[in-house]
């Protein structure tokens, strides 16, 4: 007998969050509407909340709000901030760790007896709890859940006690475990701090007049003009202010490197370049990867719209299957989750997807898509096609199964919500009604860095990770209330 899946709706994993910074030395930049231009290009990496800090003349402000970047920062928001700020530092959210509510918005602002700064984080620390409680326990009192306020007190502590943030930043990077890339400004400086691990992305960019930007991604780097410069190294602290950029490396080389595989998989844009290597080169790739280990005898190759669109076309190049547009996503239509009743949510697909007869009849279709999370979102999408005509279903996935659960910042679902949990590719085939199936492995993930040589993280996968998990902070990982509307307010 066939297993059943639930009919809980499919939600497409989390993209973490997005931090950006900048320093315009020459002064000639509207550094508001250019951290929004920034902020609007990581938006993939957080949809929930967003905001950004200004630092003019030494003083700290800002605007955050609940919602997408465009509607937080409308025009008259916009115009409300100062455009003489020579440093800025923006942040897109998608809550993993924290409710999803004002107060753990970002940029963070804090103000401390020697100065203020602002921060923004990307990334989960794994001994939050612990760290939490002893500065309760200390006196520390927080208005949020989220972890990043963790480190906003760790560093205020150890600036006090500090000649300098630098040194300050250093101390905490002894304390704190985990995934952290760190945007931190204060009166005089912008700093980026990436954690040992190297787990989440973070680049460094130059700009004409001597200036500097900061991001997760290269992509909001080419939105503001600036020249990619190189990758933030595991356990290096960037500092800049006026007289230039240098570098502390006391944490570099002190762990293995172990970049997210997840963000060439799914979750950074394909025109983005981490480690040296084109997130759309490295998907086409493992298309092609796909198309050596699982072969099919197929028609036509077509991908999940967007996410599975680069890996089929390298399917399509190394299998020489002719490659086509099969499915059109409509790009105006919400989310699936905020649909009211079942029967809403089980059309969410039909709505949102719709494949192109010409494409899909009486042809055998090899469909490309980036992952298998719950499974819901597969087999309607294969139904689609079967109902469009194909006669048969090929699925080819370009990442290995979804098992175990992430602590560093992707939101992968409680390991007894994932399709793969305990079953085989067999069994996973059957569900999904498709004909044939066939996962990425997990030594051709390895091969995605084409241009680099940096080591992963794929505890998602293979349940080895490269912290040690003290905190049992899972639980309120995976059971949190859906988005909670706010508006924006000064901060």
């Amino acid at each position: 007998m066939t297993k059943q899946l639930d009919i809980t709706p499919e939600v497409k994993l989390g993209e973490e969050c997005g931090v950006f910074g900048i320093y315009d030395k020459a002064g000639d930049m509207d550094l508001p509407y250019e951290t929004y231009r920034a902020l609007l290009s990581l938006q993939h990496r957080g949809q929930e909340s967003c905001g950004i800090a200004l630092n003019v003349d030494g003083v700290l402000s800002g605007y955050k709000g609940m919602g997408l970047v465009s509607d937080v920062f409308t025009k008259r928001a916009l115009e409300g901030l100062d455009c003489s700020a020579k440093m800025a530092t923006g942040h897109v959210r998608y809550a993993t760790s924290g409710h999803r509510t004002l107060a753990n918005a970002q940029p963070m602002i804090v103000h401390h007896s020697k100065g203020s700064l602002a921060l923004s984080h990307n990334g989960n620390l794994t001994n939050a709890q612990e760290l939490r409680m002893k500065l309760e326990e200390s006196g520390s009192i927080f208005h949020g859940t989220s972890d990043t306020e963790i480190i906003t007190h760790l560093i205020t502590q150890a600036r006090i006690k500090s000649p300098d943030i630098e040194t300050a930043i250093l101390k905490v990077m002894d304390v704190i475990e985990g995934a952290y890339c760190l945007v931190v400004m204060s009166a005089t400086k912008l700093i980026a701090v990436r954690d040992p691990h190297g787990i989440r992305p973070l680049c460094i960019g130059t700009l004409e007049g001597g200036g500097y930007a900061i991001a997760s991604e290269s992509c909001a780097l080419d939105t503001v003009g600036a020249k990619l410069l190189r990758d933030v190294l595991p356990g290096e602290i960037i500092v800049i202010d006026y007289d230039g950029m240098r570098s502390i490396k006391d944490k570099c080389n002190t762990a293995p490197f172990s970049l997210c595989v997840f963000e060439y998989m799914y979750f950074a844009r394909p025109d983005s370049i981490i480690e040296n290597t084109c997130v759309h080169e490295s998907r086409v790739e493992a298309g092609k990867l796909l198309a050596r280990s699982h072969p099919a005898d197929a028609d036509v190759v077509i991908g999940a719209p967007d996410s599975g669109l680069d890996a089929a076309q390298g399917f399509a190049q190394e299998s020489g299957i002719p490659y086509a547009t099969g499915i059109v996503k409509n790009k105006y239509v919400g989310r699936s989750f905020i649909q009211g009743s079942q029967k809403e949510r089980a059309n969410t697909v039909r709505i949102k997807l719709n494949p192109i007869p010409s494409t899909i009849k009486d042809k055998r279709v090899v469909l490309v898509d980036d992952s298998i999370v719950r499974g819901t979102t597969s087999k309607r999408l294969i139904q689609l096609l079967y109902r469009a005509g194909a006669r048969e279903v090929h699925f080819r996935v370009s990442s290995p199964p979804f098992r175990h659960p992430c602590f560093f910042g992707t939101d992968v679902p409680d390991a007894d919500l994932l399709v793969a949990t305990n079953r085989s590719d067999d069994e996973i085939r059957d569900i999904l009604g498709c004909d044939s199936l066939g996962y990425l492995s997990l030594e051709d993930s390895k091969k995605l860095a084409i241009n680099s040589d940096c080591g992963f993280c794929l505890g998602c996968f293979n349940n080895e990770y490269p912290v040690e998990i003290k905190d049992s902070n899972v639980v309120e990982t995976h059971m949190r209330p859906l988005s909670q509307s706010g508006t924006g307010k000064k901060i």
